[in-house]
């Protein structure tokens, strides 16, 4: 019973790619800026052979790595979560998704607002935390929906649950989904609950994500037609806009994300269970917590032995990221950074694979692992790193 565990450290960049000042990045590097915290430790990656990967020099390389190991190229015109994880999935994307730098145009926020029948605050980049604080009276008071984006391909709406509730502000959501398609076709619309009073309001683990629907066939468009599982764990469906998905397992934090890992080896299916853990990126990356996102790493780090310790004989476990997000540097938004890969299992002899050219050769081996035919960017590399 062959399995795969693809476990994404959302945002846990190792270093900037060649093009990042293209992106608006500069020297960029999300794991060497944590591993500068006396929060870090990463005993088990290391063992795992995170240090042996190309470029990565802040954890000390092992003789006698247990996992195969590669530095990920980001092929796709993109450094956000959509296009990133749309690339581990196998589909590349040379147009970037639009951004709105300035805010939504006027036939935009009219078309939204007919629609729900409240008015719009904001409407300009933002900082998620700090929105709420500047604009969360009014919209108490008002009634009226915050909607502001960022340096990524996103339409976010919040809102108090006490004025909105949530399954009203989802529902506002899937309204803004339907409408921003075509030229306005953004990554994702993402709901933006939160509570309290002011000036201190605080979002809540009720964000929910409506994305676009992937342009092409993606692995998991491939495992569930040849009738294998794919159980997305995280926000992963929603970034599939639930396509190619066999099971739906929502969580609101790292910790329910790795218990459901856990809580996914004792189950019997073949296929994938594709896992995003979420709080780096949500919790620490954007909101520049250096030792807060280190601390995190460390908890994920002395989690890995226990479920290394209940993999089964087919058993493979994946780790990558889909992008950046450098707690440290100038800004609050992702960053453009080449990402690793460990791959560890029985079968897989610890190989270094070097630096590869697209996230996509993840979807092409995991594909190959499981035999199943998928005709993706990427190349199937089972032959390289696997003995059986």
């Amino acid at each position: 019973m062959k399995r795969v565990f693809l476990i994404v450290l959302d945002s846990c960049g190792i270093g900037a790619m060649p093009d990042a000042a293209a992106f608006g990045d500069g020297a960029c590097h999300t794991l060497r800026r944590i591993a500068g915290s006396s929060a870090f430790s990463a005993a088990t990656l290391q063992r795992l052979g995170l240090g042996n990967i190309d470029g990565v020099d802040v954890v000390p390389a092992t003789a006698h790595p247990m996992a195969a190991v590669a530095r990920m190229t980001e092929r796709s015109a993109g450094k956000d979560t959509t296009i990133g994880h749309w690339e581990i999935a196998g589909v590349v994307s040379t147009t970037p998704l639009p951004t709105y730098p300035e805010g939504f145009p006027a036939e935009v926020l009219e078309a939204f607002s007919a629609a729900t029948g409240r008015g719009v605050l904001c409407n300009r980049p933002y900082s998620g935390t700090q929105v709420i604080r500047d604009y969360g009276e009014e919209h108490v008071r008002t009634g009226d929906l915050i909607v502001y984006t960022s340096a990524d391909s996103v339409f976010q709406v919040a809102a108090h649950e006490d004025v909105i509730p949530v399954e009203t502000l989802y529902d506002y959501c899937r309204i803004a989904r339907q409408l921003l398609q075509g030229v306005h076709g953004v990554g994702r619309v993402i709901a933006r609950p939160f509570t309290g009073t002011a000036p201190d309001y605080t979002r809540t683990a009720n964000r929910r994500d409506f994305s676009l629907e992937p342009p092409a066939e993606t692995l998991l468009d491939a495992l569930t037609a040849a009738g294998r599982s794919v159980l997305a764990v995280g926000k992963i469906s929603d970034i599939f806009a639930g396509r190619g998905i066999t099971e739906r397992i929502p969580t609101h934090s790292n910790e329910e994300g790795m218990a459901a890992a856990l809580a996914l080896q004792s189950r019997e299916f073949e296929g994938l269970a594709f896992i995003n853990l979420v709080d780096f990126d949500m919790l620490y990356g954007h909101r520049q917590d250096v030792d807060g996102y280190a601390a995190a790493l460390t908890a994920f780090d002395g989690w890995l032995p226990t479920f290394l310790d209940g993999m089964g004989p087919e058993d493979v476990l994946m780790i990558t990221a889909d992008h950046g997000c450098d707690p440290g540097d100038s800004h609050t938004d992702h960053t453009r950074e080449y990402t690793p890969w460990l791959v560890y299992g029985p079968s897989v002899r610890p190989v270094n694979l070097g630096t590869r050219p697209t996230f996509a050769d993840i979807a092409a081996t995991v594909a190959g692992y499981l035999g199943v035919a998928y005709a993706g960017a990427g190349e199937d590399l089972t032959d390289r790193m696997m003995s059986v």
